[in-house]
């Protein structure tokens, strides 16, 4: 069920999930919110850069290079393509059972007149842009916010593995719950964790923090995963070379956290 407002966050949502872009809860944690929907519970999915950029946007080249990769064209919107991606994660998160809220942020490759970010590795293993400071600030208070009203909460937060910035941001966020005792599991930022070997190993040892893990038996879930992971469709040929490939690499990386055949897993990180 999609939210329209943070008010409508309640103590039903002991399990909240927090998703830089409309894909990455299910990419990376699709398992784990089937396992807790079978369980009965109501896990909440924010989708934190779900933001439709104004009329007025004129993309940056790079960006437009990006969203034709996502099936747009040249006489479509910006904000046709969002609304696009929205109708997605709609369809993956009902089909899920999982309740979801979109916040308004941009994500990177809108933001800045001129553009904050104008190649993939300023996206991708980046610095952050100055400017985006203010939305690492205001995501902090509103995440402390809530974690008053809901102090028995469980976050899940991207570890920023691959370092899109835009994944950093949420994930420094994410980080200011922990230094007021909030339970924080930072999930491997799918499918970046995959991607570049000793990718996820960086990370750990970039943030500077001691982490032990946690494991969430996903197995009976791995269809119900890859049937919503599917229902991204704009984001397949940009991701894997096609549905079947994302669906054999989504149950390799599961398989490979613990290579046991029929054992399939994902794993979160929790600062000691």
């Amino acid at each position: 069920m999609q939210l329209t407002n943070i008010d409508e966050i309640t103590t039903k949502h002991r399990h909240i999930f927090l998703a830089p872009h409309f894909d990455d809860a299910v990419y990376s944690c699709g398992g784990t919110l089937g396992v807790q929907v079978s369980a009965g519970l109501r896990p909440l999915v924010i989708t934190i850069f779900g933001g439709i950029p104004t009329p007025s946007l004129v993309p940056s080249p790079f960006a437009t290079q990006v969203t034709r990769k996502w099936g747009t064209s040249g006489s479509d919107s910006i904000g046709a393509l969002v609304e696009k991606r929205r109708q997605e994660e709609s369809a993956a998160l009902d089909y899920l059972q999982v309740d979801y809220l979109w916040l308004d942020y941009q994500e990177a490759i809108f933001r800045g007149n001129p553009a904050y970010y104008t190649s993939e590795a300023q996206i991708i293993g980046g610095e952050v842009h100055a400017e985006d400071q203010d939305i690492d600030k205001k995501l902090a208070q509103l995440l402390l916010d809530l974690q008053a009203r809901l102090p028995d909460t469980a976050w899940y937060a991207p570890l920023g593995v691959g370092r899109h910035v835009d994944h950093q941001i949420v994930c420094s966020a994410a980080d200011r719950l922990i230094q007021h005792d909030a339970k924080v599991y930072f999930y491997e930022d799918y499918p970046y964790v995959q991607r570049v070997p000793g990718s996820l190993q960086a990370r750990i040892e970039e943030l500077g923090r001691a982490y032990e893990y946690a494991l969430v038996e996903v197995s009976e879930m791995i269809p119900l995963k890859v049937e919503a992971a599917g229902m991204y469709a704009s984001q397949i040929s940009s991701n894997f070379a096609s549905k079947e490939a994302m669906h054999k690499a989504i149950d390799d990386y599961t398989k490979s956290i613990r290579p046991v055949e029929t054992v399939r897993l994902e794993r979160y990180w929790t600062a000691r």
